[in-house]
């Protein structure tokens, strides 16, 4: 399992312990320290810069932003994940977002210099055939997965088959993904993808299944909001000279960074950002928690 695909999977059962914690009565001592970290975050309104000119997000009156620093605090300092070696663009929050909040849902905003991404695929893709594919190869991966003490993962389905807007060459879709024999929610894996010249923006909402209709009607005002600035545009691509991604819109789906290899490898976990509460008590939680990590090292985000 690839160390981006363990944080990940570890921001769902942290969260959810944090929340337990709370609800179940954590000591005052770490009560404090939580509120602490909350009184600090501080939430940004109306235009944002990104790397450095890279994008920009321009927020409507219904968002918030996040930076890095503050992005990290919510991750690791009170969510309890490990430190990921590679550090986010910040996070999109809804107004009013509370991290206590088990109702509540964010999306992280990375980038990926992995080169201009050909979409002359788009309307050749049969979402309905690849979504069997991937859900054979997370069967397939399965047995490994328990093997090393991880719970079995899957693909349920499509929660929102995949969109791609030619003309804006934005992308978006989104996974309903089922973790071992848990009775609890089911997870949501909601991913919106902007393709420029050098790379791709990368969002990824991090929410359970209830909040799926909240982020449904959310995504066309997000996908308005993010944008490359002039230079680093789609439009800005120069053949010959920029780099070009190895892998095509169907491996981006698939999860396939690694698409040079194979478009479905057991991939298609490699880019998720999830959260779900409450998937099991938090006596197991705990447990699992432990199990996860215990004697495996920090894992990292590659």
């Amino acid at each position: 399992m690839n160390t981006r695909t363990r944080f990940f999977l570890g921001l769902i059962l942290s969260v959810a312990l944090t929340q337990a914690l709370i609800s179940m009565g954590a000591s005052e001592t770490r009560k404090a320290e939580l509120k602490s970290l909350s009184d600090r975050l501080k939430y940004q309104e109306g235009r944002i810069d990104l790397q450095n000119g890279l994008a920009t997000i321009n927020l409507t009156d219904s968002f918030r932003y996040v930076d890095p620093a503050g992005a990290e605090t919510i991750l690791t300092g009170i969510w309890g994940n490990p430190a990921m070696d590679r550090k986010t663009l910040g996070m999109i929050v809804p107004a009013g977002f509370d991290p206590f909040d088990a109702k509540s849902w964010c999306v992280i905003v990375g980038f990926e210099e992995d080169g201009y991404v050909k979409d002359d695929d788009a309307g050749k893709i049969n979402y309905t055939s690849l979504l069997k594919e991937m859900q054979e190869s997370a069967r397939a991966a399965n047995a490994e997965r328990v093997k090393n003490g991880y719970p079995s993962v899957e693909l349920v389905g499509w929660a929102t088959p995949p969109r791609y807007d030619k003309t804006t060459h934005k992308f978006y879709w989104a996974k309903e993904l089922k973790f071992g024999d848990s009775p609890g929610e089911n997870t949501l894996n909601y991913n919106l993808r902007f393709l420029g010249r050098r790379g791709i923006l990368v969002l990824n909402a991090v929410s359970s299944m209830p909040q799926f209709s909240d982020i449904e009607k959310a995504s066309p005002e997000i996908l308005s909001m993010v944008d490359f600035n002039a230079g680093h545009r789609y439009a800005d691509y120069t053949p010959g000279s920029d780099k070009l991604a190895t892998y095509g819109l169907a491996a981006l789906v698939a999860g396939g960074i690694a698409a040079k290899t194979g478009l479905l490898k057991g991939l298609f976990l490699a880019v998720l950002a999830l959260k779900k509460f409450l998937i099991i008590g938090v006596i197991a939680c705990a447990g699992f928690i432990k199990k996860f990590f215990g004697g495996r090292g920090t894992p990292s985000a590659s």
